[in-house]
């Protein structure tokens, strides 16, 4: 036990202090972030669909604490033969620290020489830390006059114990709390004032959003910090503005590349667009409505002067992630943007500062690419995206979905008069209808519609209700797109393009 537990205690400060060296020092990368990002590339699908259900928009933490408590395993698990075979530790954190080398140099950002830095020294200090505390733990064989030394040797080990795990600990926070700021310092969103659009949208109305007056309604407008999250990034990549460009290139007769400044001064529009991930289930949060400001895309693309055989548009992160979709989508009338503004301000860095892709109508997977860098014109199967080798559908148009946010199955519901509510989307294609059924048995009515921001973003939709019975009462909903195609009832999980079926929530009628 004792010695498990000095396994454990040397792999948490190696681990702490990667982190903290990665803090001190700008350009050290962070062995977590490789890791993560390492780990979230090469699990099977059927692991990311897993958590991304379980997790949601936490999916990152989870990671990040099992990346924690698979090293801590590790240690305990070595820590026991290496008391006698000193070499087994020294080749599991020698191990350790090439993975981690090599896992932090897949970043284009990173050389492997950066990376073994934070790497070598997280092996040294777990080596030096496990010997130091194996030393603690020496005593000898207790006598009656000796057992006193036994009982300081054991308080001892736990003492010593105890302090390099503390500092462990404090290595850990105290790295990633710097390594943070420190890519927020650099990055420069602080200094950045946005221009004003040249068309800008008007303030939203009450008629067009019900929330104020409902309780547990989402907003029509979701705020910039609830707006949800999924991404193959493990961390927020590091970004230094004044060196941050965007690269058009490919099937086109001018590439060209322009700097952030530059993208500031084309032409600036606000839109209301709603975006959605591919793994939302039915009824899922995974979701929400922003108003985006910046460049056309068509005026991006239109500048490069894309060739006839340019067939899929390929955005580019900074950390290598690719979206692919139709190069006609830019054109064929739907809201398609180069953003650089979310909800009045800046994106914030989990949502692609200084540049992102926003395009009406298409899951994330294939077209909402954060922390843009390049937007390069290819033949549709001339390259599959990041997505579509892991089995997911190349083609991901948004499917029509409506969703009951109150009542819900943690609240109790009365015998007096209440509203059911909810939104619906179907981006680019606007909802014409919504239907509500109180209950298994009774009929389908139309619920009251808030005013469309616009056919690209969600609606909400509010209908009265003052329940018959007590006891379990099913509601279901179902909404009707701007082309009159009712919602598909038949329930399918969300691989590979999209879940289907009618959102129902299960509430528990009361006496009032």
């Amino acid at each position: 036990m004792r010695d498990a537990l000095a396994g454990t205690v040397a792999a948490a400060l190696a681990l702490g202090v990667s982190e903290l060296l990665a803090g001190l020092a700008s350009g050290l990368p962070s062995l977590i972030e490789g890791l993560g990002n390492w780990v979230i590339d090469m699990v099977p699908k059927p692991i990311k669909d897993f958590a991304i259900a379980v997790f949601g928009t936490n999916d990152k933490l989870a990671l990040l604490v099992g990346i924690g408590v698979v090293t801590l395993i590790l240690g305990a698990v070595i820590g026991p033969p290496a008391r006698k075979r000193f070499w087994i530790a020294i080749a599991v954190f020698g191990g350790f620290a090439v993975l981690a080398t090599l896992a932090a140099a897949r970043d284009p950002q990173v050389s492997a020489g950066l990376a073994f830095i934070p790497a070598g020294a997280a092996a040294l200090t777990g080596l030096g830390a496990l010997q130091w505390l194996y030393g603690l733990g020496v005593s000898k064989s207790p006598g009656p006059e000796e057992e006193s030394e036994e009982t300081w040797s054991r308080r001892a080990f736990i003492a010593g114990s105890a302090a390099v795990l503390g500092l462990a600990a404090l290595s850990a926070a105290g790295g990633r709390w710097m390594l943070e700021n420190a890519k927020r310092a650099v990055a420069g969103r602080n200094d950045v004032v946005l221009p004003s659009a040249a068309e800008i949208l008007p303030d939203v109305r009450t008629a067009q959003d019900f929330a104020p007056a409902v309780e547990d309604l989402t907003p029509i407008i979701v705020p910039n910090d609830d707006f949800y999250r999924i991404d193959t990034a493990f961390a927020v990549p590091t970004i230094i503005l004044q060196d941050w460009t965007l690269t058009v290139k490919g099937r086109v007769d001018r590439e060209y590349s322009i700097s952030y400044a530059d993208l500031l001064d084309m032409r600036m529009v606000e839109r209301d667009i709603t975006l959605s991930c591919v793994s939302n289930p039915v009824g899922g949060d995974l979701v929400g409505n922003a108003r985006w400001q910046g460049v056309p895309l068509s005026e991006i693309l239109d500048r490069a002067g894309p060739r006839d055989d340019a067939e899929q548009l390929v955005g580019r992160s900074v950390d290598d992630f690719t979206v692919g979709f139709p190069v006609e989508a830019a054109y064929d009338g739907r809201e398609a943007l180069v953003a650089v503004g979310m909800n009045g301000e800046p994106l914030p860095f989990e949502h692609g500062f200084p540049a992102r892709l926003v395009v009406s109508g298409l899951y994330g997977y294939v077209s909402a690419t954060k922390w843009l860098t390049e937007i390069e014109l290819t033949g549709w199967d001339e390259f599959d995206a990041y997505w579509i080798p892991r089995g997911w559908a190349k083609e991901a148009p948004i499917k029509t979905q409506s969703r009951i946010d109150r009542p819900n199955n943690l609240k109790r519901t009365f015998t007096e008069p209440t509203t059911v509510a909810g939104v619906a989307w179907a981006p680019n294609r606007g909802i014409s209808k919504v239907e509500v059924q109180l209950g298994r048995d009774e009929p389908w009515l139309e619920a009251e519609v808030s005013e469309p921001l616009s056919e690209d973003a969600w609606v909400q939709w509010q209908i009265d209700w003052t329940p018959q019975v007590t006891g379990r009462v099913e509601l279901r909903v179902r909404a009707t797109d701007g082309d009159g195609v009712l919602q598909d009832e038949e329930r399918r999980a969300p691989a590979p393009d999209g879940a289907t079926g009618w959102h129902m929530q299960t509430v528990f009628v009361e006496e009032a």
